[in-house]
Parts: structure tokens; sequence; C-alpha cells
């Protein structure tokens, strides 16, 4: 009996010592960030040393116990999102600020998307989703939670070589943080026929997922540009030859490998007859449209999916906006 006592002792002091570590934490994480004190006041208010409340707010912030927001938009962002708004008939542009209009924009892009989209998701929502860098850095920043009757549908299929990009994986990995069902298309983005295409889309069942996405409420897009083959998920698929000729045919960059020329328009050639993945047709039925994307190689195809599938949002940078605003209105 001593011996139980002593540890059920031990067992209440350490819960008492970790719940005095917590209020600790908590208290410096509110000085801090709501009451804006710095570090050295909170230290000093809480009778510790400088380096312990770096840690406790490190701390807090690894725990998910603070999260960071800005709410309020700059000044000559919202001039320039109105200005997109007018001039591509948007419902609502969203522009992420850039200081150094040379650093690449994915996260402040991508940051900016997960706080939108964290706002979209509901309960009983079936959401389209793409794929790319963009989307994929996304992630993190969206905030999820058990949504009921949420279904995630993937807008195209899949890609062998690209691991981090996979449209599969980004469509299980977002279903994932709403408890949502996934559905994913089981076939390669790209194919070796024209053949091969149709009896996949015709006795595969892929032509149903087909039929779900062209109903889902919402679909979360990226575009790619084709000036380059750096991006990771065309090795391998689009050859260097290829991508020569899509550029000779005139594309411009593609949207869920449907390959546009610079007014939006698929392209004639046999690249766009292979690909397993929403026809643009098909995707304008859609009723809201979220383009998640920019960059300077990305600006043309960009203007070439606004002026085509006509998105009903676009979450872009600082830099892209401009020179979307600088160029011919549509």
């Amino acid at each position: 009996m001593p011996k139980d006592r002593t540890k059920s002792t031990d067992a209440l002091g350490d819960r008492k010592t970790s719940g005095a570590s917590n209020d600790l934490r908590i208290r410096a994480a509110w000085l801090y960030y709501i009451e804006g004190m710095t570090q050295s006041d909170v230290a000093e208010k809480l009778g510790v040393s400088r380096i312990m409340i770096t840690r406790l707010l490190s701390d807090a912030k690894r725990r998910g116990e603070v999260v960071i927001r800005i709410q309020s938009p700059l000044a000559p962002l919202v001039e320039m999102q109105n200005a997109l708004e007018k001039r591509f008939g948007l419902a609502r542009a969203i522009i992420a600020p850039l200081e150094d209009e040379g650093e690449n924009p994915t996260r402040v892009i991508a940051s900016a998307a997960g706080v939108y989209v964290t706002q979209i998701m509901e309960n009983n929502l079936t959401v389209g989703v793409g794929w790319g860098h963009t989307l994929h850095t996304m992630l993190q920043f969206v905030e999820g939670r058990p949504l009921e009757g949420v279904r995630v549908v993937s807008l195209l299929g899949g890609i062998a070589q690209a691991r981090r990009f996979n449209p599969a994986e980004f469509a299980w990995q977002f279903a994932e943080l709403f408890d949502a069902e996934g559905y994913l298309i089981s076939a390669p983005a790209l194919v070796d026929s024209v053949q091969t295409r149709h009896a996949l889309l015709e006795h595969c069942g892929l032509e149903q997922i087909f039929q779900m996405a062209e109903g889902c409420d919402v679909a979360l897009l990226s575009c790619g540009g084709i000036s380059t083959l750096t991006t990771s998920y065309r090795l391998g698929h689009v050859s260097e030859a290829e991508r020569n000729s899509l550029v000779e045919a005139g594309a411009v960059g593609d949207l869920l490998y449907n390959f546009l020329d610079k007014d939006g328009l698929p392209v004639d050639h046999p690249v766009n007859d292979r690909s397993i993945a929403m026809p643009i047709e098909r995707l304008k039925r859609i009723p809201n449209k979220v383009l998640i994307s920019g960059g300077a190689e990305k600006v043309s195809i960009i203007r070439a999916v606004l002026n085509s599938v006509r998105p009903s949002v676009l979450i872009t940078d600082e830099a892209t906006a401009k020179r979307l605003l600088d160029g011919p209105a549509p």
C-alpha cells in the first residue's frame, strides 16, 4: 500500500507540473500575440527567462495553439483585386503580397489559398481537385476539421513518377483533412493512344467519375506553363520533342493536361487526345471554379484559363496580378 500511494502521489505531481507548464505556455502566447507585449516584458511579468519565453512561444505554434492570420489586405492590393474582378468577370480576386518580384510566389499563394479554402469548406460539399506544386503546398495552410457528407473528386489521372505532386496523393490528403470520401481516377493522366483512352473511359468506370466531377459544387484548380520542363510531373510524360511541338501548335500551358492556346482553346495536338482528365467543355459546367496559380512563366496560361473556363475566384500573387492587368483585356 505505501508503494502504491507513492506512485499515485508522483502521478498527481506530474499532472500538476504538466498543467502548470500548459498554463505558462498559453499565458505567454496570450501576452505576446494578443496583448502585444515584447518577449522581454512577458518574461519579466511571468518571472522566467527570455529564452524560456522564446521556447514556450515556439512550442505553442508547434502544438497548433497559435494560428496567425493577417486579415486586413494592403490598400494597393484591394485596388488590384477590384481591377482583376472587373476585367476578367471574377466574383472574387485574392492577391497575396510579394515583396520581391523575382521571388517564387508559390508559398504566398498557397498560404492565401489555404485560408480561403478553409473558409468555404462545409458539410455535404462535393469538391473537384486538380493538382500541382501550389496546391500541394496549400495543404499545410488548410485547417482541417471533421465534416459530414463531403466528397473529394480527382479531376485527372495519376502521375507515376511525380511523387509529392501526384494528383491521387493530393486528392487523398485533401480528403483526409475533412474526413471526406475520396474518388480517384485509377488510370494514368496520359496514356499511349486514343484507343487506350477510349477503352479506359468506356469500360473501366472512369466516365462515372467524370460525371460525378461535373456535378461538383466547387473545383480547386492550378495551371502550368510550358516554357520549360522543370516541373516534375511533366518529366517522362511529355517529352522535349512533344513540348516543342505543343509550343509550335500554339500551346501556352496546360490546365489538367488540357494544353491550351493563348485564347484558352485546346490546341490541335495528339497529347490532348491521350489525356485522362476532365475536358475543358465539361469543366466549364462546374458552377464555382477557384484558380490558384502564379508566377511569370504562368501569366499566359492564367490569362488563357480566365478566358476559357471563367473561374469565379482567382488566387494569385502581387507580381502576377500586375502582369495580368498590364496585358490586353480579354
